[in-house]
């Protein structure tokens, strides 16, 4: 990223990340990209979902603003893309209740969403890397090459 932190309207995060799309696209031609952030990271995959090539999300803790906002975090730009939210119970840094709203809200503008808690983690999601690290393999696998998901995911995808 150009620069650290939100900084306001500016969103520079998720520019940058649209922007990663575009590289890809220049380099690549017409390819699924699956974006995919963690933290401050995981709103601007969020947010950068709406570009053309993009087909997936992945957002790890990702950073959402303080639910008093005046605008909500929009949610639109992921319809028609899979989407997918994991979040420590414990995070410090980043408040999983706000991505369990943000969750809300997309599953229903889009039913390709789904969110999982991990029980007892904090921000960095270390306590159970193993299972984070296979869950999101099996994301990206089964949405960039069109793979069946692992039983945990597709159950979490089909849930209303």
């Amino acid at each position: 990223y150009r620069c650290r932190g939100w900084n306001a309207d500016d969103a520079q995060p998720a520019e940058d990340a649209a922007w990663a799309a575009d590289e890809v696209q220049r380099l690549y031609g017409d390819v699924p990209v699956c974006l995919v952030g963690h933290g401050v990271g995981g709103r601007a995959a969020l947010r950068a979902a709406g570009h053309g090539a993009v087909t997936s999300v992945l957002a790890m803790a990702p950073w959402l603003p303080d639910p008093t906002a005046a605008e909500p975090e929009p949610v639109k730009q992921l319809v028609g893309r899979r989407v997918l939210i994991v979040h420590g119970t414990n995070d410090e840094r980043t408040d999983p209740e706000l991505s369990y709203r943000l969750a809300e809200r997309a599953k229903k503008a889009n039913r390709d969403t789904c969110r999982f808690e991990v029980h007892s983690d904090g921000h960095a999601l270390r306590q159970h890397r193993s299972e984070v690290v296979a869950l999101a393999a099996d994301f990206v696998r089964g949405s960039l090459f069109a793979r069946s998901y692992a039983r945990p995911v597709a159950d979490a995808l089909a849930a209303p």
